[in-house]
């Protein structure tokens, strides 16, 4: 036990000196006074130590829950922010600066009279020579229509004639072979690139369908290779898994008419996108009939929510991690009046010797509180190893969020606080007499 330090009274020729030197009395006694607390809270942080110092298994214990808790909440905010950053990935992968452009309805003739205004490839030129974030697009010609192998066997299948530009617009991953080029789109080459189900479905794989010959509407084409997308839309995109690519050029032949049903545009920069959507609907518009309504679609959308719903979950984890927080404050609240109880003798004897019910409530909290942080930084050492050990051991890049340990570590004192204020108090109204007596 360390008694109470006393600060001597400066001499009368000490503070006239002070005040010579241009210090008034006021600005003194503020000084004096801050020296004053500095000193006792050095004492009593040290009466804290010491009484770790004796009690090193239970204040190990007793620290234990706030490790847990603070690790929990650093681990929790690593999951959800590795769940976003893989959820966000995946719906990039679809498209991330795409725009999808397609005819909604209208009217565009004379009363009595009704005739779709669907898009043209000339739309598709005129923005992209007016809007300079464009950094690729594609028309798409829909066709469902029945191929033929040869031997009789024959095949319903989707048909869509695009640029060869698709491919990057799209994020198509090219499985074997290879994809169309500007070449085969300038020439009308009779050439064609399938999806891999179906290609596995015909031929037994990818590579066997490379050089198979099928024929459509009369006209012999070549599979020249086989693709996917860069993440599964389950059916939710234009391309279904019998789905075969051909040139726009060739695929106009069937239709014979420069009318497609979607323009896809690839934006240079994603924050481009809402003021790119604009100036092509804006376009688009100015090509056609006024009551006739054209709709951009995108991914900007999708992404905010999707980011939402794992915000969201996040938050969720977050309080659960807090539960164990509360969990670990309760434990230090229990320990410590358990504490005071065992210390009721050295309270009486520090109040004797002049120590105020204030200091008596500071150093108990003071207790509190070094147990509550010493179990957070321990927990936030812990929470942090392992998003840190994947990034320098493995190639995955685990987001780490410098805020979740600042945010732990101020949660462990105020945790100290809350739940040390009662045992604190409690030894504060100890009476000095009584606790004198206590055995």
């Amino acid at each position: 036990m360390t008694p109470t330090a006393t600060t001597s009274r400066p001499s009368t020729s000490s503070r006239a000196a002070i005040a010579g030197r241009g210090m008034s009395r006021a600005a003194f006694q503020h000084t004096l006074d801050s020296a004053k607390r500095t000193i006792l809270l050095r004492e009593i942080a040290m009466l804290a130590i010491d009484s770790f110092r004796l009690n090193k298994v239970r204040f190990a214990l007793t620290a234990l829950g706030m490790v847990i808790g603070s690790a929990s909440l650093i681990l929790v905010v690593t999951i959800g922010l590795t769940g976003k950053q893989y959820a966000m990935k995946l719906l990039e992968n679809i498209g991330p600066n795409m725009v999808e452009v397609e005819y909604a309805g209208g009217s565009s003739s004379s009363v009595g009279e009704y005739r779709n205004d669907l898009l043209t490839i000339d739309d598709e030129r005129v923005v992209d020579s007016q809007v300079p974030a464009i950094a690729a697009s594609s028309p798409m010609l829909e066709m469902h229509d029945r191929v033929s192998f040869g031997g009789g066997n024959a095949k319903d299948v989707l048909v869509l004639g695009v640029s060869p530009q698709y491919r990057e617009v799209r994020h198509l991953i090219v499985t074997a072979g290879r994809f169309f080029d500007d070449t085969d789109e300038a020439t009308h080459a009779k050439a064609a690139v399938v999806t891999m189900p179906f290609a596995t479905q015909m031929f037994g794989s990818p590579d066997a369908a490379i050089n198979k010959t099928f024929v459509l509407r009369g006209m012999p084409i070549t599979i020249v290779g086989t693709f996917k997308e860069s993440v599964s839309t389950f059916g939710m995109s234009e391309v279904a898994d019998q789905t075969i690519l051909i040139p726009y050029s060739v695929a106009r032949y069937f239709t014979g008419t420069d009318k497609v049903k979607q323009i896809f545009f690839s934006i240079r920069d994603k924050n481009d996108i809402p003021f790119a959507t604009k100036d092509i609907l804006k376009i688009i518009q100015s090509r056609h009939q006024p009551n006739s309504v054209y709709t951009a679609n995108t991914l900007v959308e999708i992404l905010r929510v999707a980011g939402q719903i794992a915000d969201g979950l996040t938050v969720m984890l977050l309080l659960l991690a807090a539960v164990t927080l509360a969990v670990g404050g309760v434990g230090i609240m229990n320990i410590m009046l358990a504490n005071v109880r065992s210390r009721i003798r050295e309270i009486g004897i520090r109040k004797a010797l002049g120590a105020t019910a204030r200091e008596i409530k500071l150093q108990f909290l003071m207790e509190a509180v070094f147990i509550s942080l010493a179990g957070g930084i321990v927990g936030a050492i812990l929470g942090m190893a392992p998003p840190l050990g994947a990034r320098f051991f493995t190639a995955y890049k685990v987001p780490i969020s410098p805020w979740s340990v600042v945010i732990a570590l101020v949660t462990s004192v105020l945790v100290g606080v809350i739940f040390g204020t009662l045992p604190a108090t409690r030894a504060a109204q100890l009476d000095p007499v009584e606790s004198l007596k206590y055995e």
